[in-house]
């Protein structure tokens, strides 16, 4: 399919142990023979060979060069990996060698779009190879891992073909009415397969945007009055001093963010304003973020002072969030407990100033313990959620006209929309197989 040969550092451009160049296409051997110094055209595939990258003849590096031949290699052409000595200068170097014995520097993606387009891996395959490179949490790295063995296209496929058999059924009574009443087929056979389809699809959906959400992390919003160490907590779960902490009330002005893992979730943290009635302009700015940040947050940490008897303000957040995925921190461990109120609320003792949140880290860890989605049942980026979400679009409308008994070639183009958008999130977007289907499963020689 391709011409040329590509050349490229697989690895960070900076001092370490070892840095690799990598080759791919029809000349990746002839060109790294170029400048090996043993000959490699006689190399097996999959071996490891030992020797010195050169230049006019004299030694460059003490290299191990991989090969590996096509088919069997990353991109499905033949490829050559050297694995030189780390560092910036020797790496550039090595790679200059590479592009003036014939390679041509890749694009960035190029390796993994060559594996693409020459059918080793389908479209979310190669969408989770950088996810699993940008991967910063385990459960990023979960997802990204079960996308690249294929779990996406074997969710799918099931699916695609029972599209493409209600596909089918409505071409061939289109091409051969005499066959079927076309009512009784609509609403005795396609109707219930296409509801089927849906409800499949609706599961699908709910799976993955649970999976996202667990991606890129739990929303997570830090409330309460000033001056309760809300700060104070943040820069502990986070261990850095982030925010700024002082005995001043309405310090935090605007809205505070950081990161933080726990087990095998992240939750993506905001310290808000203390919500409170103030005349200052700048901090009610920043009440209103908080506001705002309160309205969408998937998790509530309500801190209370406990050194201090509830307060008017501390009863509106307790009112405000009752109906929220919360927490509630009674703050100030270490000193004199002064906080009273009803028992039927749960909360938890922490000691934000003295690091003491074990009790915290536990009931997050509990509390998103069955939110561990798995993660070979769903999609795994927002292309693919989109496209999931057009195709389920596309089948409600034909369930829609087959439900008031449209015409068949008109429910088809919804159809077959629903078909190209479950394709596309494969990166398989053409009509073959849909001729296939047609052939496989009914006998139109008449």
């Amino acid at each position: 399919m391709f011409n040329d040969t590509i050349a490229a550092i697989s690895t960070p451009l900076a001092a370490g142990a070892v840095s690799i160049i990598r080759l791919s296409g029809d000349e990746a051997i002839s060109i790294a023979n170029k400048i090996f110094s043993r000959d490699l055209q006689k190399q097996t595939s999959h071996t490891i060979a030992h020797g010195f990258i050169q230049e006019d003849g004299a030694p460059i590096d003490e290299v191990l060069v991989s090969v590996f031949k096509a088919p069997k290699s990353y991109t499905c052409e033949d490829v050559v990996e050297i694995n030189a000595h780390g560092g910036p200068f020797i790496t550039r170097k090595i790679l200059e060698l590479t592009l003036k014995a014939g390679a041509r520097l890749a694009k960035p993606g190029e390796f993994t779009l060559r594996a693409f387009l020459n059918g080793r891996i389908d479209l979310s395959q190669a969408e989770a190879v950088e996810q699993m490179v940008e991967a910063s949490n385990t459960a990023q790295a979960k997802s990204a891992i079960t996308q690249i063995r294929g779990s996406v296209s074997r969710i799918l496929e099931p699916m695609i073909e029972r599209l493409l058999n209600i596909i089918a059924s409505i071409e061939v009574n289109i091409d051969y009415p005499e066959y079927d009443d076309v009512e009784v087929m609509t609403h005795e056979n396609l109707l219930p397969e296409a509801k089927v389809l849906l409800n499949e699809i609706n599961q699908l959906l709910a799976l993955s945007k649970r999976s996202q959400q667990l991606n890129q992390g739990i929303e997570t919003v830090i409330v309460g009055k000033p001056n309760v160490g809300k700060s104070s907590l943040l820069n502990s779960l986070l261990d850095e001093e982030k925010a700024i902490v002082t005995d001043i009330p309405g310090t935090t002005r605007d809205i505070v963010e950081g990161q933080i893992q726990v087990g095998s979730v992240v939750l993506r943290l905001s310290d808000t304003a203390g919500i409170r009635e103030s005349e200052d302009l700048v901090e009610q700015i920043g009440i209103r973020k908080s506001q705002n940040l309160l309205e969408r947050a998937q998790l509530v940490l309500l801190v209370l002072d406990g050194s201090r008897p509830l307060e008017a303000e501390d009863r509106e957040l307790l009112d405000a969030t009752q109906n929220s995925n919360r927490i509630i921190l009674v703050n100030k461990q270490d000193l004199k407990t002064e906080i009273e109120f009803d028992e039927t609320l749960e909360y938890i003792p922490v000691s934000a100033a003295n690091h003491d949140l074990s009790k915290l880290i536990d009931e997050l860890e509990k509390r998103f313990e069955i939110m561990d989605t798995p993660y070979e049942q769903s999609l795994g980026s927002e292309r693919q959620i989109g496209l999931l979400e057009n195709a389920r679009n596309d089948i409600m409308r034909a369930i829609e006209a087959m439900e008031a008994e449209i015409e068949p070639d008109l429910i088809e183009i919804d159809l077959k929309e629903g078909h190209r958008h479950l394709k596309e999130i494969l990166g398989e977007v053409h009509q073959d197989d849909l001729l296939e289907a047609l052939f496989s499963n009914f006998c139109l020689g008449k």
